[in-house]
């Protein structure tokens, strides 16, 4: 049975949001955000928590940047696909995104995969977890499906990639953005011709195929997917009789759009300066989780959450939020944080950290509710919530004593939980902060998919 998130009364912010994009509501279009994933590449961050509900930028969800950009854009039908460790998502998902708007209709809707009753034990790929929720499409009628990620760190305008999609009578147009080649082995890379019609569709390729005129650079897809809905129905039947298919819109709906309709790319736009490339992130990995939150520190952001145009929203601490000092050596610090006597460059901190006197932290990541003791030196990490790290500790000097110890990205990225310390206690009671953040804490139900 599909669950309707709920909200008593009303967020301020959200509601100005939803009157000013109104007039231009994407009210035929029905957006739907894949938040079931697993996130294995950010290893133990996702033991406790699905890779959307983790935290970024000191007070704000992953999954609060898609529901954002959906918001901002005007769409009014979002359902939200929710399986691995779903309980650390639902309550996040009520509290800030339930109800939005004078109208008190939902915003948000769990879609977990069917149990029970259903067909299905649950969802077995990002087109499954679409495939299966058939009868809400159907229900809903719209003109064109929305596919989003809610694992991305990014602003988005849906309603220029839509305006574009129509004008070119396309079937399927894909979001996409231009990287670094050496980097698009993380991502389906494509190929278009002069009127952006896709061509040629590579997922994850070892050795991708740059753009013809930059030998340097890739046109990545952002896993940002528009489709008009009869051919989505057509393809999603289609990819389920297929017994060889993984169940993947990029490594089966897609090549199989392109060999069989109209497809096009959308290249990614900064709604607040829309002659430029906007930021986009995939937080996929632990190197990207803290290159991202340093991203959105210092005096001038890559990408700033809290511009007053196109805002990301968020409920998440937002009293203590309301004093942050985020301009400080280039971090964030909320206003509930305990810094006094050490120095800090270029970190984020969330609410109720503590750092000893004369410690000194840089290019880190700091959790909800952790102690770092005094005298400590600390670059290039990521410390769990709860973690107590004793006087006098040394991280991200020693690559071979940091591994003996803890968990060292590819990167360099010296990622810290309290299970890793020698006594594996934390310095706060987690299940009494679940108000601020809610990390997950049963077993997944249904088999995730990768994410």
């Amino acid at each position: 049975m599909d669950t309707v998130l709920r909200k008593p009364g009303h967020n301020a912010r959200l509601r100005e949001s939803a009157d000013a994009a109104h007039r231009h509501a994407l009210d035929d279009t029905l957006a739907l955000i894949l938040a079931g994933g697993k996130g294995t590449r950010l290893g133990p961050l996702t033991h406790r928590r699905a890779k959307p509900a983790m935290p970024i930028s000191g007070r704000y969800r992953l999954i609060d940047f898609t529901l954002s950009n959906c918001l901002n854009s005007g769409a009014r039908q979002v359902g939200v696909l929710t399986q691995y460790r779903a309980d650390s998502l639902a309550p996040h998902l009520e509290q800030t995104w339930g109800r939005v708007g004078d109208s008190g209709s939902a915003f948000a809707q769990a879609l977990p995969p069917a149990g029970g009753d259903g067909e299905r034990s649950g969802y077995r790929g990002t087109a499954d977890a679409v495939y299966q929720n058939l009868r809400l499409i159907r229900a809903r009628a719209p003109a064109q499906v929305l596919v989003l990620a809610g694992d991305h760190a990014y602003r988005m305008d849906y309603r220029a990639m839509l305006d574009e999609h129509r004008r070119r009578q396309s079937k399927v147009t894909v979001g996409c953005i231009r990287v670094p080649v050496d980097e698009a082995r993380a991502f389906g890379v494509l190929q278009v011709d002069s009127e952006e019609r896709i061509h040629e569709f590579a997922e994850k390729p070892s050795r991708p195929k740059p753009l013809p005129a930059h030998d340097d650079i890739a046109l990545a897809s952002m896993g940002i997917y528009i489709f008009d809905t009869a051919y989505l129905l057509d393809l999603l039947a289609e990819d389920a009789a297929n017994p060889r298919s993984s169940r993947d819109f990029g490594r089966d709906i897609i090549p199989a759009a392109i060999r069989s309709g109209r497809v096009h790319a959308h290249s990614l736009r900064d709604p607040l300066n829309p002659a430029r490339q906007g930021y986009w992130r995939d937080v996929g990995t632990v190197d990207a989780y803290r290159q991202a939150n340093l991203d959105m520190a210092g005096d001038s952001p890559q990408l700033d959450p809290h511009a007053d145009t196109w805002p990301i929203h968020s409920s998440v601490c937002a009293a203590a939020w309301q004093q942050a000092d985020r301009r400080a050596n280039r971090s964030i610090i909320p206003a509930r944080c305990e810094t006094h006597g050490a120095e800090l460059y270029r970190c984020v901190l969330f609410t109720d950290v503590r750092v000893g006197p004369r410690s000194m932290l840089q290019n880190s990541v700091v959790l909800a509710g952790a102690s770092i003791g005094s005298d400590c030196v600390i670059s290039n990490a990521v410390i769990e919530e709860g973690c107590r790290i004793p006087p006098g500790t040394v991280i991200g000097a020693d690559a071979d004593a940091d591994r003996r110890r803890f968990h060292v990205s590819p990167g360099g990225t010296v990622l810290v939980t309290p299970e890793m310390l020698e006594d594996g206690t934390s310095s706060i009671d987690v299940a009494a902060d679940r108000r601020s953040w809610c990390p997950g804490s049963s077993t997944a139900r249904h088999a995730p998919w990768v994410g």
